[in-house]
């Protein structure tokens, strides 16, 4: 390992470990909205009103409710009743998803544009599990598109970290080597601060790891093969990796040699999935 990559790696976990590098926590809404979720008599005008204060997340789990993906046949316009359409535990993890966007912004524009570029890479691999999930799996697609916008949470430390350091904010090389190298044992750090359940906490470490051996399809197989899709044609070590080696294309019935973004099955409902998470 570089020496400099490994000493930025020590000073971040030992910064975590000390609390001198805060990792970041979940906006006030999506804390209360999985508050409501996790509560048994919860009721659907109990998370109307938490929503219905963020107005911008209120239109948002409007337009999601009214998604080609939920195959409805009739427009919805108030907030009640698209929380009706779509339940509790899917406004759940979908306003949670949705809210997190609010983190990916930073002051300096050097951190900014990376972090906006972290978001925009998740909501597409987002979009991708929740078709994937819908298609291929009987998971939850709620829970695969949340699963999609974690995946790189760990980021954001890294980032916030670069911040103080300009001249590792300057060095992109030794800076993407720092993320790729410990953003996963990171974002799963983060996830279990969280308290995200199990199979969510472990995605960020359990979607790189492309020859698990288990006895079926999770929600970590939807974001690795989601993830892999993104960088297709791109030249990158994402870009290059043999399909064939990663056990999760066989775990969910893919040919590995489908490009997914092609298939006339999966593209309308990919171009709806995207449309809500933008």
């Amino acid at each position: 390992m570089n020496p400099i990559v490994e000493k930025v790696r020590d000073d971040i976990f030992t910064a975590i470990k000390n609390d001198r590098l805060v990792l970041p926590t979940l906006p006030e809404v999506a804390l209360k909205v999985r508050e409501v979720a996790d509560d048994p008599n919860a009721s659907i005008d109990k998370l109307t009103s938490v929503i219905g204060n963020d107005a911008g997340l209120s239109a948002r789990i409007i337009r999601v409710a009214n998604s080609p993906l939920l195959r409805a046949n009739r427009a919805i316009d108030d907030l009640r009743t698209a929380l009706m359409r779509l339940g509790i535990s899917y406004t759940c993890n979908i306003a949670t998803g949705l809210a997190m966007e609010q983190m990916f912004q930073a002051t300096s524009d050097l951190v900014d544009v990376r972090m906006r570029e972290v978001w925009s890479r998740s909501s597409e691999v987002a979009g991708i599990c929740h078709v994937l999930c819908k298609h291929y799996t009987k998971l939850r697609p709620d829970q695969a598109t949340l699963a999609g916008l974690v995946h790189k949470i760990g980021v954001l430390p890294i980032l916030t970290y670069a911040e103080d350091y300009p001249a590792l904010l300057k060095d992109s090389l030794t800076l993407d080597s720092v993320i790729e190298q410990i953003h996963a044992p990171i974002g799963e750090l983060i996830l279990k601060t969280w308290n995200f359940p199990s199979e969510l906490a472990h995605i960020p470490t359990q979607h790189l790891d492309f020859t698990r051996s288990i006895a079926k399809a999770d929600y970590a197989d939807l974001v690795t093969v989601a993830m892999l899709q993104s960088y297709v044609g791109t030249d990158t070590a994402m870009g290059k990796v043999n399909y064939n080696t990663v056990t999760a294309f066989e775990r969910l019935g893919l040919d590995p040699d489908m490009q997914i973004a092609e298939s006339e099955d999966l593209s309308e409902d990919m171009e709806a999935a995207m449309a809500f998470l933008v």
